[in-house]
């Protein structure tokens, strides 16, 4: 299945697996790569030491193509991009910041370089940057998200019509008929995120990833946009959230009720009542928890049977 993606990472399949905060250690990583897919690692919850740890055990778990997802709202950033250098790390996607600010210095060690957006604005200033790919987000997905809430439906192809750079689509998607939709979109490949929060490998805890898939249509939202956008399951705390909205808070008072490490205590240590549990609207399509080699053989059948219909339309 070679294309622009496949050939710039060299992987056999165009399935990315999304860097998600507390979900995506080296264990997911590995088994992506090894899969034919590309595996990242997901630096957002990680601290620098923890980062180191997670890339040295990667590498000796696979000997295929892998990357480092870094959002660079968070700190420690320097030193983090020192670690991925010195690791040898060839592929980075960042994303929650401004390109320019890391695109040239990692190209000039050696590193692909892919930025994620959530509109045309922002793909058209990564690809200025110089980024070696895109990921264009849409509001279906999980986690931090798009102020703008433009759906990957609309949102591909408006992106795809503007940048010559390879794209990737994201948001919404965990099945081969996505995929094949998104390529037909004009996606050269897809990144899946909630789908790998439900699989063995993934870092995020087992209650949580049985929420996950115990998901309905309707049961996440975006919300806390006066911070940062975020999809959510709703539980006791998206309801004392909205609750707070109800008295017209101030920023200062969301920040308050939201305090620290509220993904943490959702996803990886598996409060479900006081946690934050970022989840993409696709988790009302995801029924169990298997091996993350499964999920993108599952997906890749998914995809071929699918193009075989669509030749029968």
């Amino acid at each position: 299945m070679s294309n622009k993606i496949c050939d710039l990472f060299q992987i056999e399949y165009p399935i990315i697996q999304a860097g998600m905060i507390w979900n995506s250690g080296w264990r997911l990583a590995s088994a992506v790569s090894n899969a034919g897919g590309l595996g990242l690692i997901g630096a957002g919850s990680m601290y620098p030491d923890v980062l180191l740890e997670h890339i040295q055990k990667c590498k000796k778990a696979t000997n295929k193509p892998f990357g480092v997802n870094v959002p660079m709202l968070y700190p420690n950033i320097t030193e983090i991009m020192d670690i991925i250098i010195a690791e040898g790390v060839k592929i980075v996607f960042t994303s929650a910041g401004n390109p320019k600010t890391w695109t040239t210095w990692l190209k000039e060690r050696g590193v692909t370089v892919v930025h994620v957006v959530s509109n045309v604005k922002f793909a058209l200033k990564a690809e200025a940057a110089g980024v070696d790919a895109v990921v264009a987000e849409g509001f279906e997905a999980g986690g931090h998200n798009g102020r703008e809430e433009t759906t990957t439906l609309t949102l591909i192809p408006m992106v795809k019509e503007k940048i010559s750079v390879p794209l990737i689509a994201a948001g919404g998607i965990a099945t081969g008929r996505g995929m094949l939709a998104a390529r037909v979109l004009g996606a050269d490949a897809v990144q899946v995120g909630s789908r790998f929060v439900a699989s063995e490998e993934s870092s995020a805890h087992q209650k949580f990833k049985e929420v996950v898939v115990n998901a309905q249509d309707g049961d996440t939202h975006l919300t806390l946009k006066e911070l940062a956008p975020v999809r959510l399951i709703k539980n006791k705390f998206y309801n004392d959230v909205q609750e707070l909205y109800k008295t017209t808070p101030t920023v200062e008072e969301i920040k308050k009720l939201l305090g620290r490490a509220r993904a943490k205590r959702g996803m990886f240590e598996g409060d479900l009542e006081e946690g934050e549990l970022e989840i993409g609207q696709i988790a009302g399509l995801i029924k169990d928890i298997k091996p993350a080699a499964e999920i993108v053989k599952e997906m890749l059948e998914e995809y071929d049977i699918a193009k075989k219909e669509v030749a029968n339309l």
